[in-house]
């Protein structure tokens, strides 16, 4: 399954999902049983990610090769290449082409948060620089990030557009977005794109708010901001049920999703954090107004 493919068909608007690997054999039940509920909507794939400095790779070599041997869905498979050298890289990639993935999601990643880690002396610095790599050597489909409000690292969002086209021009053919609660931005992000030259898809990534904590943490960690009045309805829910909060964060996620579909977005690509209720009840609400 090619996710470049699938997006240069503008006949319909892409639906896609993803998820992190189980970090243990507890947490493989619950995991699995989320990828069940969500398989019920019928999405047009679902990507796994990869942790820090490769923290994960069995983790979700094990999680795609399920999905796609045993569950027979169509997987992306993410490499988050910060701190491997260029041998790790193809072995993981080399794997995943036996696996038959043909879509990888490339990221530089986070460096891992432990004092022990050391990264390997040719490992890649950048995005753009893996891309370039991964192109040379396989003939994957490669998707990137970007990122609305400019990466949290970036000198300026004008400057990490010119990072995003060079991810673009050394092979990445979709990108998508990391999540925004104000659809402004991502309209104005989509516009500064297409005037610098980028002219692949650009999908919106969508964070529904799962829990007041798990949101504040989130925000804080990739630098996403909390629109004004968005942050006062939290506030007022500080003391409140979580359900009473998840259920905010489906109308929310609803009122979000249905502006970016009437403005003609080529998908939603929804970050479950490993959990199904609230993106069923997303998108089974979208469907029922017609808008997916």
């Amino acid at each position: 399954m090619r996710v470049g493919n699938l997006y240069e068909n503008k006949e319909k608007t892409r639906l896609s999902f993803e998820f992190f690997p189980p970090r243990d054999e507890k947490a493989e039940a619950g995991f699995y049983k989320v990828v069940d509920d969500l398989t019920k909507l019928s999405p047009d794939y679902m990507s796994v990610t990869f942790g820090a400095g490769g923290s994960t790779k069995e983790g979700s070599y094990q999680a795609v090769k399920k999905m796609i041997t045993e569950k027979n869905l169509p997987t992306v498979a993410y490499i988050a290449g910060f701190g491997l050298g260029p041998d790790e890289i193809t072995t993981v990639l080399d794997k995943y082409k036996e696996l038959g993935v043909e879509t990888i999601f490339v990221i530089r990643g986070d460096e891992p948060r432990t004092d022990d880690f050391t990264p390997h002396p040719d490992s890649f610095s950048y995005a753009s620089d893996m891309l370039s790599f991964i192109r040379e050597r396989y003939d994957f489909d490669l998707g990137c990030a970007g990122y609305p409000e400019g990466h949290i690292q970036a000198e300026s969002l004008d400057k990490d557009i010119e990072y995003l086209k060079l991810k673009v021009a050394n092979g990445a053919k979709y990108v998508v977005a990391q999540y925004c609660y104000d659809n402004t931005l991502f309209f104005k992000y989509v516009e500064k794109c297409r005037a610098a030259g980028i002219a692949v898809p650009i999908i919106p990534g969508i964070m529904p708010v799962y829990s007041i904590k798990l949101t504040n943490m989130l925000c804080k960690l990739c630098g996403a901001m909390i629109p004004e009045e968005m942050a006062a309805k939290l506030d007022s829910l500080a003391e409140a049920d979580k359900s009473e909060v998840a259920a905010f964060g489906v109308d929310f996620a609803i009122k979000q999703c249905s502006e970016l579909l009437k403005h003609g977005v080529d998908g939603l690509h929804f970050y479950t954090m490993d959990r199904s209720k609230s993106v069923t009840e997303i998108v089974n609400r979208l469907r029922e107004d017609n808008l997916l």
